[in-house]
C-alpha cells in the first residue's frame, strides 16, 4: 500500500491540473447514448449460480458439459477475464486477478479464444456463465510491470486506455487511500488499498466500461457480478451497465455497513447478502437451526433482491465467513440448506484449497493456473452429493412455499416445498429416526441428498410415502434427506411396501426420548419404567442413553403400540451410584397412529412421586469411562427384504424382547430404506437367542423366511450392536 504525501502547494497544483485534464477529457469522443440499467434483475427459474473461482477456462467448459448442465446449474461465475498484473515476487497471489491492466480478455486461465469455446460449450450445456467484472478500479501503485498479455503500465498509465486525468486523486489523508469508511464520499472517491481509483462519473470512463462489458456480450456473457459496486456512486453504475447490450443479469458485491445499506444498489440489479453467511453458517456451525424458519425477517434485503451464499472468496479469507470447505460435511449441510429454503437466488462457492491466505490457485511455475483436477489442490465442494443433487431439488420447487415446519429440538429441522419436495437437516451426533407429515403425493422416492436419482433408479436411500403424506424415515447423524416429485423411485400401489400394514398403525413404535441433562465426569444418564422394555423400575436394566449429543442424552426403544407407562430418567457414576429425578413418575401413552415418535424433555422437569428402586444398583453400564459392562444393549437389526403390495417385515424370536416365537408380539422393521427394513430393539445383554425374519400382509398371513432359525449372543459391552442380515 503506498504512502505517499503531498505538501500543500503541491496539492493545489494537482487540483488545477485535474481541472485541466478534465477539461481535456471532455474532447475526447463521446460514449454512446446511455440508457437506464433495467431495474429489476432476473436470473430466471434454472439460477443456481457455482462460482468456480480462479478455474481456467477449459476446465470449466468441461465441468459445464459434465456435471453444471446434467445437475441443473444455471450458472457459473468466472474470475475476472482481462489482462491482470503479474506478481512473481509474491508467488503469484490471487488477488494479483483483481488488478486490471487492460480489456484484453488473456488472463492465466487462458486467452481469448479459450473464453469464448467456454462460454459456448457452457451454453450448449444450458449454463450461463456471469463474469465478475472489476470496474471501480486498475492496478495498485505497488504493480507497476508488466501484465498477463505483455502490455505495459504503471498505477495511472495505461497506454491507449486510460491516463492520470482518468483516475480520482483525492488526496484527503495524505495519500488517495479510503480511511474514513463511514464517509461516503471518501469511499466512492478514494483508492480502494491504493488501486487506482477510476474516475466513473466521467463520460471517457463510462464509454470505456460499457465497451468492455459489451465486448463480453458479444462472446455470450450472459450477466456480471459487479466487483467493489458501493465504491462506484449508483448513479454512474446505472450509466455504465445502460449501455450495455441485451439484458445481462446483473448482481452487485455491496458490504453491508451503515453507509451503505445494500438495498440501495437493487434498483440496477440484484445484491449480495452478506448477513445469509453470518445468519446460516452460525446456525449450523452450532447445531442451531430451529430459527431458520424466521430466515428472511434476519436478512437487510428482500428475497427478490438477494443472492445468498454461504462463503465466498473474500469471506473465507477475512473470518467473517462461518464455514467454509475447512468444515467438512457442516459447511455442505449448510449450502444444502441454501439449495432447499426458499430465500434469494443461491450461489455456490467452489474452492482451491490453500493455508495462505494470500496463495494463488495451483499453478505451474510461470504462474498459470493449472486444469481442474479435484482432490488436486482444488476443493469442487459444489460436487459433493448432498450439495449437487440439490440444485435439481431447487429447480423443481420454484415458486413454492414453506409448508410442514417441524423442529423437535434446536438441531434438527424438517420442512416441505408445497406438495413437491421435502427436507429434513440433522446437526445431531445421533440419527433422527421419526414419521415425518411431507405432504407429498403417496410414492418411492429418492433420498437425493445421499444418492444419484437416474432413470427411476436410485444409488442410495428411498422414502415411502403413504397416502397421507407421512413417511416413516432416518436422517443420519449430522446428515439431510431430501426428496421431492422429479426424484420418484416407484408409485404406490406398484409392488412397494406400504410403511404399515394396508394403512394400519404399526404394532411396535420406535421411541425415540430425549433428556437435557447436565452430568459430572463419569456420570451417564438412563430410562427406568414401569414396563419391562425400560427395566420395569429395575435400575440394573434401565435403558442407556447416548450421550454423543451432550448435554441431550438420547435412546431409542420399541414400545407396544397404545401401552400406558410411566418412567424416569436417572444418572449412574462409575462406582454404580443411582441418582432418580427428584419429581413425580413421568406418564406417557405410546400412539397407535405412527410407527416412531421422539419425545424431547429436560431433567427434572415434570411431576408426581419417586419411584422405590427395586433392585441394588449396578455397576455403570457404557458408555462409561470405566468402560464396565452394559445392563441391556440396542441391538440394529437390518434385513435385504423385498416385498409385495400391503406386505411388511417383522423379527421375532426366542426371548421376550423379540415376542417369544409368538408372531403377534413380532416386532415392526422401518421400510425407511427400503428393501433394508431396520429396526432397533433393547435386548439383555451376554443372552444368546435365536430369531427368524417374517413377512405379514395386510390379511395378516405369515410367511416365514427359510431354515435355520438365525442365532447371536450379545455382548456385555459396548452398550451397541449391529446384525445385519439377507432375507432367505
Amino acid at each position: 500500500m503506498s504512502t505517499r504525501t503531498r505538501p500543500l502547494a503541491a496539492a493545489l497544483a494537482s487540483v488545477l491540473l485535474a481541472a485541466a485534464l478534465t477539461a481535456v477529457a471532455l474532447l475526447r469522443p463521446a460514449a454512446p447514448d446511455l440508457v437506464p440499467a433495467k431495474a429489476d434483475a432476473n436470473p430466471g427459474n434454472r439460477d443456481v449460480i457455482v462460482h468456480l473461482f480462479q478455474w481456467p477456462w477449459a476446465s470449466i467448459a468441461n465441468e459445464c458439459a459434465t456435471v453444471l448442465g446434467p445437475k441443473g446449474f444455471g450458472a457459473v461465475q468466472v474470475s475476472p477475464p482481462q489482462e491482470h498484473v503479474v506478481l512473481s515476487g509474491q508467488s503469484y497471489p490471487w488477488w494479483q486477478d483483481y488488478q486490471p491492466v487492460s480489456y484484453q480478455l488473456v488472463s492465466r486461465r487462458g486467452d481469448r479464444a479459450a473464453f469464448a469455446n467456454m462460454v459456448t460449450t457452457c451454453h450448449n450445456a444450458g449454463v450461463k456463465i456471469y463474469v465478475d467484472a472489476v470496474v471501480n478500479h486498475m492496478a495498485g501503485g505497488a504493480s507497476t510491470g508488466t501484465g498477463s498479455n505483455g502490455s505495459t503500465y504503471s498505477h495511472y498509465s495505461y497506454p491507449g486506455i486510460y491516463q492520470n486525468q482518468d483516475f480520482h486523486h483525492c488526496g484527503r489523508n495524505g495519500n488517495d487511500d479510503i480511511v474514513a469508511w463511514g464517509d461516503r464520499w471518501e469511499v466512492q472517491n478514494c483508492e480502494l488499498v491504493d488501486l487506482s481509483d477510476l474516475a466513473t462519473e466521467t463520460t471517457y470512463v463510462r464509454g470505456r466500461l460499457t465497451a468492455y462489458l459489451n465486448d463480453l456480450v458479444s462472446l455470450g456473457v450472459d450477466g456480471f457480478r459487479v466487483d467493489a459496486a458501493k465504491h462506484m456512486p449508483f448513479a454512474d453504475l446505472q450509466a455504465i451497465l445502460g449501455g450495455v447490450s441485451g439484458s445481462p443479469y446483473v448482481f452487485h458485491e455491496v458490504i453491508e455497513d451503515s453507509a451503505f445499506p445494500p438495498g440501495e444498489y437493487a434498483g440496477i440489479g440484484d445484491v449480495t447478502e452478506f448477513r445469509y453467511g453470518d445468519v446460516v453458517g452460525n446456525a449450523f456451525r452450532d447445531a442451531n437451526l430451529s430459527n431458520l424458519n424466521n430466515l428472511a425477517a434476519q436478512m437487510a434485503l428482500g428475497s427478490g433482491d438477494a443472492v445468498n451464499f454461504i462463503d465466498n472468496h473474500d469471506t473465507q479469507r477475512n473470518g467473517r465467513a462461518r464455514l467454509t470447505y475447512k468444515s467438512g460435511q457442516t459447511h455442505a449441510l449448510a449450502a444444502a440448506f441454501s439449495l432447499v429454503y426458499p430465500y434469494g437466488t443461491p450461489q455456490l462457492m467452489s474452492s482451491f484449497t490453500f493455508s495462505n491466505n494470500e496463495a494463488g490457485p495451483p499453478a505451474a511455475g510461470n504462474g498459470v493456473t493449472n486444469q481442474v483436477t479435484c482432490g488436486s489442490g482444488w476443493e469442487c465442494e459444489h460436487r459433493k452429493t448432498v450439495v449437487a443433487n440439490l440444485v435439481g431439488f431447487h429447480n423443481a420447487v420454484t415458486g413454492t412455499g414453506v409448508a410442514n415446519w417441524t423442529s423437535p429440538s434446536s438441531s434438527r429441522i424438517a420442512f416441505g416445498r408445497g406438495n413437491v419436495g421435502f427436507a429434513a437437516f440433522n446437526r445431531d451426533g445421533a440419527a433422527w429416526s421419526t414419521t415425518f407429515s411431507t405432504g407429498l403425493p403417496a410414492g418411492v422416492y429418492c433420498n437425493v441428498a445421499t444418492g444419484d436419482f437416474t432413470a427411476g433408479t436410485c444409488t442410495g436411500g428411498t422414502v415411502t410415502v403413504n397416502g397421507s403424506g407421512q413417511a416413516t424415515a432416518t436422517v443420519a447423524a449430522n446428515g439431510a434427506l431430501a426428496i421431492y416429485t422429479g426424484a420418484l423411485v416407484g408409485t404406490v400401489p406398484s409392488g412397494t411396501p406400504s410403511p404399515t400394514p394396508s394403512g394400519t398403525a404399526c404394532t411396535s413404535v420406535a421411541v425415540t426420548f430425549e433428556s437435557n441433562t447436565t452430568t459430572t465426569t463419569g456420570q451417564n444418564v438412563f430410562i427406568a419404567g414401569s414396563i419391562a422394555q425400560l427395566g420395569s423400575w429395575n435400575t440394573a436394566n434401565a435403558v442407556a442413553m447416548s450421550g454423543t449429543a451432550y448435554p441431550v442424552w438420547r435412546a431409542t426403544v420399541n414400545l407396544p403400540a397404545g401401552a400406558a407407562f410411566e418412567y424416569k430418567y436417572i444418572k449412574k457414576d462409575a462406582s454404580g451410584t443411582v441418582t432418580w429425578e427428584s419429581i413425580a413418575n413421568r406418564s406417557r401413552t405410546v400412539p397407535t397412529g405412527t410407527c416412531a415418535v421422539t419425545w424431547a424433555e429436560t431433567w427434572n422437569v415434570a411431576g408426581g412421586t419417586t419411584p422405590s428402586p427395586t433392585a441394588s444398583p449396578s455397576a455403570s453400564p457404557s458408555p462409561s469411562p470405566t468402560g464396565s459392562s452394559c445392563a441391556s444393549i440396542a441391538a440394529a437389526f437390518s434385513v435385504n427384504a423385498t416385498t409385495t403390495w400391503g406386505q411388511n417385515v417383522y423379527v421375532v424370536g426366542s426371548i421376550p424382547a423379540l415376542g417369544n416365537w409368538n408372531t403377534a408380539n413380532a416386532i415392526a422393521l422401518s421400510s425407511a430404506t427400503y428393501p433394508v427394513w431396520t429396526a432397533t430393539i433393547t435386548l439383555p445383554t451376554n443372552t444368546t437367542f435365536a430369531y427368524k425374519y417374517l413377512k405379514k400382509d395386510a390379511a395378516g398371513t405369515v410367511t416365514w423366511e427359510s431354515d435355520p432359525n438365525r442365532s447371536r449372543t450379545t455382548p456385555t459391552t459396548p452398550c451397541t450392536a449391529s446384525y445385519p442380515d439377507t432375507w432367505r
